[in-house]
């Protein structure tokens, strides 16, 4: 351990300002808590609406990163079933357990809902202390940097897919934004047996992925219409689910337009433009959904590290981008800026 007494954390301290790497006490676990030696900190969009953009609020100073795994180093008081050495990911929703959501099974929507790394200290340190609740055992057949990644960018579009639209064996699905989320939702999409999986984007980059990824069909935004591309690729009936994983007005819209009759849209993607869709003489009528999907929970996250773990979902593919503790904020303004096409970004340590 960083000697009991202090730990290196990249330390968010001002909106726009760079990321500063500060030594600061190794935290200590309390009851029911777990001190986590991070191995590895993935970073995603939420990271720059925070940092860069100042779109989600937080408190100040704080360490940011909410994707995180590693070892157990110490137990508090109370907590069963972990030892020091103990290969782990952190789930990063802490949920109250007694709140009506909670009680219905929907944590993830608990009504007084904290987040690691934006609320409480994250994994952008070399030590983090979470409750012993929110760990998840990591199997020896992953690598710790693909765990991290799991926590969030494979648990959000499995949950939106698999629990909130229910995709079905055999239904059509179009991905909309294949960026570091919707890339893993085609990866899901076909293996839930989905056909045709269109994705959409105005990247080639990310197109060329989500085709690698297992995309039947892929549609440049900037080129053609999304609508009129998706309606050829399903015979002219329209998509049974449109994923959404970009969080703007206008392709929230182009998800429910591409709809077929019945068909749900749901979007997992956060932005800060009202939502505007089809009047409701046509919305009604075609009798659509538009959901809402948010993160996940501790058992969709199992379910995940199980499918790869056992080789179904592969993740080989997903990290193209790594970088040091001490390079914590180049990894960010990599992200921001997507120098190099960035899929996933990690900070790793050790």
């Amino acid at each position: 351990m960083a000697g009991d007494e202090g730990m290196r954390a990249a330390r968010f301290e001002q909106v726009g300002r760079p990321l500063e790497l500060r030594e600061v006490p190794v935290p200590r676990p309390g009851p029911g808590e777990v001190l986590v030696r991070v191995a590895a900190t993935g970073l995603c969009g939420s990271d720059v609406h925070i940092a860069v953009e100042g779109v989600t609020p937080t408190a100040l100073p704080i360490t940011l990163g909410h994707e995180i795994a590693g070892t157990v180093a110490k137990v508090g008081e109370g907590v069963a079933g972990w030892a020091p050495g103990a290969r782990v990911c952190v789930f990063p929703v802490l949920s109250d357990g007694t709140c009506r959501t909670c009680l219905q099974g929907r944590s993830e929507i608990c009504l007084d809902r904290r987040i690691v790394g934006i609320h409480i200290d994250g994994g952008l340190a070399e030590y983090v202390v979470v409750p012993a609740v929110t760990l998840a055992a990591v199997p020896d057949a992953i690598p710790l940097e693909q765990a991290a990644i799991c926590t969030d960018a494979v648990v959000t579009p499995f949950h939106a897919l698999a629990d909130v639209a229910r995709l079905a064996p055999g239904e059509s699905v179009a991905v909309l934004g294949v960026g570091g989320l919707g890339l893993h939702a085609v990866q899901v999409a076909r293996l839930v047996g989905a056909s045709p999986v269109v994705a959409v984007d105005t990247r080639p980059a990310q197109l060329e992925r989500a085709l690698r990824a297992g995309a039947d069909v892929a549609v440049d935004a900037t080129r053609e219409s999304v609508v009129d591309a998706v309606l050829a690729a399903t015979g002219g009936n329209g998509i049974d689910v449109a994923a959404e994983f970009v969080g703007a007005q206008v392709t929230i819209a182009q998800a429910v337009e591409a709809l077929c009759v019945g068909g749900r849209a749901v979007v997992a993607g956060l932005g800060a433009d009202p939502i505007t869709v089809l009047p409701p003489t046509s919305f009604v009528r075609r009798q659509l959904q538009l959901l809402g999907s948010y993160g996940g929970t501790r058992t969709t996250l199992r379910r995940v590290l199980d499918l790869v773990g056992t080789g179904r979902l592969d993740l080989g593919g997903s990290i193209t981008h790594r970088f040091a503790l001490d390079d914590a904020d180049e990894a960010l303004r990599t992200l921001h800026l997507r120098s190099g096409d960035p899929q996933r970004v990690v900070v790793l340590q050790g």
